[in-house]
């Protein structure tokens, strides 16, 4: 399998560890063109920061940093982070909002347009395209998901020597070979579909009017004749282990399941996390935690979520999901660790446009939503505070697409040398821009896809929008994003 093919070369002699380490990885065309002009330069820069490394490496008695990773699900750009756009939506997100002013907020951060494809690009660092997770599915049964011969962040830290876990929302397929535990997490709980299954698919919803023919009394409705056609006893929330089986918890056979196993869920999740970050912090070897709640995506009628001015039923849960990071981030400064822990938040996509009424949720800086190839779909609030490396209070204007993080994640952590060869890997190594903060990145161009179709290209300030093939070229759409935010002009 490709996935050992690593592993293969080491173990036949043909090439050593070594020499595999000292291969280049492949990127994509575009950044040897920025490469061949800069080499120079950041071959100096990167001597510093390899020393910067091994100095906070001493410091820490030798230990790696500890890595936190929490992505927000369908929060577009401008609803983390700012206290006078807090004032301007009608709700609060302080411990949010004091984070951002603890290390570098990322304010040109690209996500992918939807969650499933975002996920894959953090956790493969390559685009979507390749990996083929172009597209998040809806209700199972799905039978797809991340390919077994992927090397995830996870796998990289893993033969790092790290403890990983995984906890909460996983959207990455219904198929064994996806599940986290068998893509590099030690432990993982995580809910085998998203959000919109939970939403709908049960009989309180049903009830309430937000769904209807699904329980099992309308299979006795005139012209039902397919008794398979509406899913039964599919898999809510998994747990597992890497090596084993994964088991189904919460649930007894063929039992009915409505609304209040959803927010058992939410708040196992969230104890799961401060559970685990304390069983990670008692072991000698550094840890990657990844946690992706389910909240602030709220279909549900019955919403408690706290009330606040603006009084959607998603901003509430925005709300009450900025209290529970602002406890696991509390809990890493009572653990002691929090000096040499690099925490990234982030959103993953824009806000949802069929549910921007209930939700409070709207793209209030750039034109677009989620599934959409417009700057509201990709662009997101980012985050990350590391201490011992980057300075308090930095903003950092620098294109960044969050495939960087599997790259810069990888140099930090000394796990470079596990990123596979064999395959274009998209992700840039941003640590330059870490640790030297604003005007020391290396990525200024993204392609945006929408499914299997290049829908759009950034370079610098400029996006083009790529019409069907045959367009004659003075009809394509070129934007200047600085000037022209809705992408209209």
């Amino acid at each position: 399998m490709v996935k050992y093919f690593t592993s293969l070369l080491f173990f036949t002699g043909i090439l050593s560890a070594s020499a595999y380490a000292a291969t280049p990885i492949q990127h994509d065309s575009e950044h040897y063109v920025l490469l061949n002009q800069h080499k120079d330069q950041w071959a100096v820069e990167d001597k510093k920061i390899d020393a910067k490394l091994a100095e906070i490496k001493k410091k820490n008695n030798g230990k790696k940093p500890n890595i936190i990773y929490i992505l927000i699900d369908d929060v577009g750009l401008g609803e983390l982070g700012s206290p006078v756009l807090n004032n301007v939506r009608g709700y609060r997100t302080p411990n949010i909002n004091k984070f951002a002013t603890q290390g570098l907020a990322l304010s040109r951060m690209y996500a992918e347009p939807s969650c499933t494809p975002t996920r894959a690009a953090f956790l493969t660092g390559r685009l979507p395209i390749r990996s083929h997770m172009l597209e998040p599915k809806v209700v199972p049964p799905e039978g797809s998901g991340l390919n077994k011969d992927e090397v995830t962040i996870a796998e990289l830290l893993s033969m790092s020597g790290y403890n990983t876990a995984h906890v909460g929302k996983w959207h990455q397929g219904d198929i064994e070979q996806a599940y986290p535990h068998n893509q590099g997490f030690d432990v993982a709980s995580f809910a085998m579909h998203n959000q919109a299954t939970f939403g709908f698919m049960n009989t309180d919803a049903e009830a309430e009017l937000q769904a209807h023919s699904y329980s099992p009394r309308s299979e006795k409705l005139d012209y039902v004749l397919d008794k398979n056609f509406r899913p039964r006893g599919w898999a809510l929330s998994i747990d597992g282990k890497k090596g084993g089986q994964a088991k189904e918890w919460g649930v007894k056979p063929g039992e009915e399941l409505g609304y209040a196993y959803w927010d058992k869920m939410n708040e196992r999740f969230q104890q799961q996390a401060l559970d685990q970050l304390r069983l990670f912090a008692k072991e000698d070897k550094p840890f990657f935690l990844n946690y992706w709640p389910m909240i602030p995506v709220e279909f549900n009628t019955h919403s408690n979520s706290p009330p606040t001015p603006n009084g959607g039923a998603w901003v509430g849960r925005m709300q009450e999901l900025d209290g529970w990071i602002g406890d696991i981030l509390n809990e890493v400064e009572k653990l002691g660790i929090a000096d040499n822990t690099f925490i990234a938040i982030m959103g993953d996509n824009g806000p949802m446009k069929q549910y921007l009424g209930e939700s409070g949720f709207t793209d209030m800086i750039y034109r677009g939503h989620k599934g959409e190839t417009t700057e509201g779909g990709v662009r997101v609030d980012a985050f990350i505070r590391w201490p011992a490396a980057i300075k308090a209070g930095s903003v950092a204007g620098d294109m960044i697409h969050v495939s960087d993080l599997y790259t810069t994640i990888a140099r930090i952590t000394g796990a470079t040398k596990h990123i596979p060869r064999d395959r274009v890997v998209d992700g840039v190594d941003q640590t330059s821009l870490l640790l030297n903060g604003d005007l020391h990145g290396r990525r200024d161009y993204v392609h945006i896809y929408n499914g299997p179709t290049l829908a759009a290209t950034v370079k610098e300030q400029f996006k083009v929008h790529w019409p069907a093939p045959g367009t004659a070229a003075f009809k394509v759409p070129v934007y200047n994003l600085y000037r022209d935010l809705r992408e209209e002009r």
